[in-house]
């Protein structure tokens, strides 16, 4: 029944914003501006643009740059929990990374905004210091937990057997880890890769405080930038119900989730082939 609810649920969140983002997709919506130009002007009294570019480009470049930040952070995580810690260590790390991951993502957001902001000024000499740099950090802390969690559970799933005829046929504990563990859950870290990606592009309040919400192709990590999903946190409160920049801001909403489905429909047929197997 849980099941047939969370279904039934997604559902109907996505007819929710398809129909609100449907008139404009219909009407105003140009594909080619949208995905090319990096105008986003949609209150312009003369010459209103719908141009994503830039927001899609912040997206992108404050996920990969977390990706960079969670990935060796988490795996390592997890190869330490799942590989060498014991007993009580163990227990205690898997609750710190639990912990970890129930911290808000407002809070996050403080602490780009008050810590990470002067400390880049200062490292780097720079004017500001809400920029990729800051936000990427940010949401690679944020996404680490659940990849380390997901990372973990991939390297237990590997059979014990596997470990022990490496280990009699001589192989260190890091060879076993190296050319045995890590080959044979694969799929499993992918898919923990994966969703960190998914969690990276659906994070709103952490990229909006930390970011600078400036619309720019970034060029560098110091560039201020503004997401997909801070865009619309943003303006959709002070916009005109029915208007094209409320339609706008839904169609951004539709594009957000066909991308977070498809991450996590790949992370999921990931784990159903570990399953098969």
């Amino acid at each position: 029944m849980g099941g047939v609810s969370a279904i039934i649920f997604i559902i109907g969140i996505f007819i929710f914003i398809t129909k609100e983002g449907l008139p404009f997709l219909l009407g105003r919506f140009d594909i080619v501006e949208f995905f090319t130009s990096p105008r986003w002007r949609p209150t312009s009294e003369h010459n209103p643009t719908y141009g994503a570019l830039a927001l899609i480009a912040g997206t992108a470049s404050v996920t990969g740059l977390a990706m960079l930040v969670a990935v060796p952070f988490s795996l390592g995580a997890a190869i330490y929990i799942g590989e060498f810690a014991t007993g009580r260590t163990r227990e205690i790390l898997k609750v710190l990374v639990e912990l970890l991951a129930a911290i808000p993502s407002v809070v996050w957001g403080f602490i780009g905004l008050s810590i990470m902001n002067p400390l880049i000024i200062k490292l780097f000499n720079v004017p500001v210091g809400l920029n990729v740099l800051n936000a990427g950090f940010i949401l690679g802390l944020m996404a680490a937990p659940i990849m380390t969690t997901i990372a973990e559970d991939a390297l237990k799933a590997v059979p014990d057997t596997y470990r022990e005829a490496a280990e009699a046929l001589g192989a260190t504990r890091w060879q076993v880890i190296r050319r045995v563990v890590i080959p044979a859950s694969k799929n499993g870290l992918v898919a923990a890769v994966l969703l960190g990606v998914g969690r990276g592009f659906g994070e709103t309040m952490a990229v909006l405080m930390a970011s600078g919400h400036s619309i720019n192709l970034p060029t560098s990590i110091f560039d201020s930038v503004r997401a997909l999903t801070a865009t619309i946190a943003a303006e959709l409160g002070e916009t005109a119900v029915g208007s094209d920049h409320y339609r706008a801001l839904f169609t951004l909403g539709i594009f957000l989730f066909l991308i977070t489905f498809i991450i996590n429909l790949t992370a999921d047929l990931v784990v159903r082939g570990i399953r098969k197997k």
